[in-house]
This record gives structure tokens, C-alpha cells and sequence, in this order.
């Protein structure tokens, strides 16, 4: 029913084929591939590049449906992650463009989704930021539904450092503002790369989300959070994000994962499933990283067929 995958981004020194096999070799279904352009990283599990979309040619096509075919797994979607909303004009064009590459990459391979952020703004409003994305986002979606790519909008508000505040680098953080997105951009190929962890450190349901937007999840991302009820009485909700919160396992946080998992069956979702790995507590060798995967496989079994 529902197949598991992980994000590509924590193997980030491995090679494609090697994620390939270590999905493979470890009874996954799927992997969402990253695919930024090459160069130096802008944060944490950004740059990572699995796929180089400004080389992917008909040769590279034929070897990379032919390797997935091999090793029995799909790619579930496409991974790109940037702000598109940058304040700097010509950087967010830079953006958009390379948007319009992971979705023409995402055609040549019939991978059905393209995972990003719609940006955002950090220094202005939701009204002055819904503005610039109507001048920027609606030729990216037109474009991904002639080619019949779904795009699946992650909803973390990218509120890390300090450099971000007030508002985070990512727009699509509430339902209220996906509403409004929504009825800017109405074209059902324009959804949700829905993750439940970033609706409990705003202090909002997780769940109900996937019964109201259920014609919009394109792709679902599995990543716990654990919310430090003591640091927030300290620091309060204007505090950044991170000095009350941490993003964990599935398994080790807040997420009401047996809700989760009965909302997405009855609402009818069928699609991949894919754990996103940004637990600090296991990133001090490449075993810790490939540990913390199975440790999410090894909890999310109790849910899933594998």
C-alpha cells in the first residue's frame, strides 16, 4: 500500500548507485533523490547532488532506469530545496531555472513528483510574499503539468538561524496559507511534500491536515521532532525555532505516528513514503548515519509492509 523510502540528502558522499544499493540491500522501496546543482552548500543537507540534471543525458537516462530496474527500486520523487522567494531577484531567478531542469529531468525519467520549497521573504509579510510568489511560481507549475510532473511543496517554514528571522526562508508553513496559495495556483499538479514534525513545533494538529489537503499530498516525508516544553516556557514562541525544538527519528519525538499512518490509509494515499533523517544524534560517523535509517525503517515497520 504505502511504500518506504529515505531522503538522499544524509548519504550526501555517496555515489547514486551507492544509495541505490543501500536501499536495495535494505528492504526499501524507494529513494527521493537530491538533485542540487554542483557547488558549495548554502546550510545542512543542501548541495547534495545524486543526479547532475545539467548532465543528464540520453546515456545517463538509459543507466539510471536500468540500474533502479536492477536493484528493484524507484525514485519517488526529485529533490531540490532552495528560495525561490530570495530577496535578490537575480538569485531567485537562478532558483527557478534550475526548478525547471529537476522537473525536465523528473520527465526524461518518469518520476512523477518534484519536492521543493515555494521560498520566501524572511523581512516581509505573508500578503507582500503571496505577491511575489503570483509573479514567480505560476509559469514553474504550468510548465511541470505539461510534462505531467506533479510538485510537491515541503511545509517547513526554514526558520533555523538567525539569518532567517522573522518569517523563515519557506512560505508554505500553515493551511491558511496554503489556501491562499492554492486558489493563486489552482492546477491540481501543485501540492504537498507534506511532513508532519514541522505542524508540531508550530504547536498545530498533524494529523488533520492530511484529511482536509487529501487531494494534494503528492509526497509524504516521515521525520520526528521533540518539542522541550521546559526551554519553551524560558524562551517563548518568538525565541528561534531551534532553541525549543530538534528534529529526531520517527519514533524518538511528538509525531502520533499510529494517527498519522490511519489518516493517509483512509484518506486513500498510496504513494512513497520517505523518512528524512536530520537527528544530530546520529551523524558522528557514516555507520551512525546508516544506523539512524534503519532505526526509522526498523519503527515504521509496525505500520508498513516492507
Amino acid at each position: 500500500m504505502l511504500d518506504l523510502g529515505f531522503v538522499s540528502a544524509i548519504l550526501a558522499e555517496k555515489s547514486l548507485e551507492e544509495v541505490i544499493d543501500f536501499a536495495s540491500e535494505n528492504t526499501f522501496g524507494c529513494v527521493e533523490i537530491m538533485c542540487w546543482p554542483k557547488g558549495k552548500a548554502e546550510r545542512r543537507y543542501a548541495g547534495v547532488t545524486h543526479i547532475d540534471v545539467d548532465e543528464l543525458d540520453e546515456a545517463k537516462v538509459d543507466h539510471i532506469k536500468n540500474y533502479l530496474a536492477s536493484k528493484n527500486i524507484y525514485i519517488s520523487g526529485l529533490g531540490y530545496y532552495p528560495n525561490p522567494l530570495d530577496p535578490d531577484e537575480e538569485q531567485s531567478m537562478q532558483y527557478l531555472s534550475h526548478i525547471k531542469k529537476v522537473i525536465d529531468a523528473a520527465s526524461k525519467l518518469e518520476i512523477p513528483v518534484v519536492n521543493t520549497f515555494i521560498g520566501r521573504d524572511p523581512s516581509k509579510n505573508v500578503t507582500e510574499n503571496l505577491k511575489t510568489f503570483e509573479a514567480r511560481w505560476p509559469d514553474i507549475i504550468s510548465h511541470a503539468q505539461g510534462l505531467g510532473i506533479n510538485i510537491g511543496i515541503e511545509n517547513c517554514p526554514m526558520f533555523f538561524t538567525d539569518d532567517e528571522w522573522p518569517g523563515g526562508k519557506n512560505l508554505a508553513t500553515t493551511p491558511a496559507i496554503w489556501d491562499r496559495m492554492f486558489e493563486i495556483i489552482p492546477n491540481q499538479n501543485f501540492g504537498l511534500n507534506y511532513d508532519p514534525s514541522h505542524m508540531i513545533w508550530q504547536h498545530m494538529d498533524e494529523i488533520k491536515p492530511i484529511y482536509e489537503y487529501r487531494d494534494r499530498l503528492h509526497h509524504i516525508h516521515l521525520k520526528d521532532v521533540k518539542v522541550f516544553k521546559d526551554k519553551l516556557d524560558r524562551v517563548g514562541i518568538m525565541a528561534n525555532p531551534l532553541e525549543y525544538h530538534t528534529p529526531k527519528l520517527p519514533g524518538y519525538g511528538d509525531v502520533r505516528w499510529g494517527d498519522f499512518f490511519s489518516a493517509l490509509t483512509e484518506v486513500g494515499y498510496r504513494g512513497p513514503v520517505c523518512i528524512e533523517v536530520e537527528d544530530r544524534a546520529f551523524e558522528n560517523s557514516e555507520e551512525d548515519i546508516k544506523t539512524s535509517i534503519l532505526t526509522g525503517r526498523n519503527f515504521l515497520s509496525r505500520y508498513l509492509v516492507l
